[in-house]
């Protein structure tokens, strides 16, 4: 499947958009604001740039683009106060693939400038926001144009579907999973693991043309605690998932060859594979590690596996739908929500993630 002309978080404002059902990333990035801000602000102090050029990679749709946006905004403005210097301007870079629903975010456009100046008394920066479409596995800007990238629960999809994870005759070597599993051969982590090396290393050297010397980045994507590929969190809800799918095989409702296959093309790195990458490629120091899980929080009327299950949904259903058909997904995440509650009354599922705070040193 060509991941970069198909997958996209659903667009709109629908019940199983995107901007309806990222919470859960808005939770993440609130609990590690204080090391976004700590470190633009940081950036700022040593540079004191007139013109801030900022990337957000993997910025998707829905509110908490612009609630990014306004935040570093903000940040900024308090220590050039601090230091009576003037504010800068600010050059900010939408980036996702092409697919994308970069429209919902211009639309709010205008209503975010009227906010923003309204707050500040009409006194607010200059802000110049424009869209980039394309992978970030690549060069997306022009050399030495930003000096800060930030980049929140995007990292962890890869490029494209690991390609061994097919034998010699096309057949599955992963049958009846979408991801690494406790019956998956070793040949499936491995391939993963590899796509991973490859996909991050091309990330950190395109960032390496991009960014000016000093420049920082500000990573947040899920991983995993140790050595072992399946665990309580990630690859856990990646094997429900898979579940899911083979009841609806179970009762017709999908084709089992289709099941076989489908992949994820998806990786939750450890702390040890993000730091061998970032020490292997060579253009960046990595100032900051933090993992963080999000604790788990139930909504008025709706479980916490349903919660979970549209957040998923808004995710992976452009995919699904271009290999399942758009039919299986009312009882596939359905099914999915249901599996989430009865595990969560077991045994609590804690996907865990990073925080990495990286700078450019050459």
């Amino acid at each position: 499947m060509d991941v970069e002309n198909v997958f996209h978080m659903t667009g709109g404002v629908g019940v199983t958009s995107y901007a309806n059902n990222s919470s859960l990333q808005k939770k993440a990035s609130d609990i590690v604001k204080h090391i976004t801000m700590g470190t633009i602000q940081e950036l700022f102090l040593t540079t004191t740039p007139k013109s801030l050029g900022i990337a957000d990679l993997g910025c998707s749709s829905g509110p908490n683009t612009l609630t990014f946006i306004k935040d570093i905004v903000e940040a900024v403005e308090r220590t050039s106060r601090k230091i009576l210097h003037p504010p800068p301007e600010f050059r900010v870079y939408l980036n996702d693939l092409p697919t994308n629903d970069f429209n919902s975010i211009f639309k709010a456009l205008p209503e975010f400038y009227r906010e923003l100046k309204k707050e500040k008394n009409g006194g607010c920066p200059f802000i110049f926001i424009g869209g980039y479409a394309g992978s970030f596995y690549g060069r997306l800007f022009p050399n030495n144009s930003l000096h800060f990238i930030y980049s929140s629960y995007s990292l962890h999809w890869l490029s494209r579907v690991p390609p061994g994870l097919k034998d010699e005759q096309d057949r599955s070597i992963n049958k009846g999973h979408i991801y690494i599993s406790e019956s998956s051969p070793p040949q499936v982590s491995q391939a993963y693991f590899k796509q991973f090396q490859e996909d991050f290393n091309l990330f950190l050297r395109s960032r390496s043309d991009e960014l000016v010397v000093g420049g920082q980045m500000v990573l947040i994507l899920l991983g995993r605690r140790g050595q072992d590929h399946v665990d309580r969190g990630n690859s856990f809800l990646w094997e429900l998932l898979s579940l899911s799918f083979a009841k609806l095989v179970s009762e017709g409702e999908a084709d089992e060859e289709k099941l076989d296959s489908y992949d994820a093309h998806f990786y939750a790195p450890s702390k040890n594979e993000i730091e061998d990458e970032v020490r292997k490629e060579g253009s960046f120091g990595l100032d900051q590690v933090e993992m963080f899980e999000i604790e788990r929080e139930d909504k008025d009327g709706v479980s916490y596996g349903t919660a979970v299950a549209m957040a998923v949904r808004a995710i992976q259903e452009s995919m699904i739908c271009q290999h399942f058909g758009e039919r299986v997904l009312d009882n596939l995440f359905y099914n999915y929500g249901r599996m989430l509650d009865e595990e969560m009354t077991k045994e609590e599922i804690k996907p865990v993630s990073f925080a990495l705070v990286l700078r450019k040193l050459k």
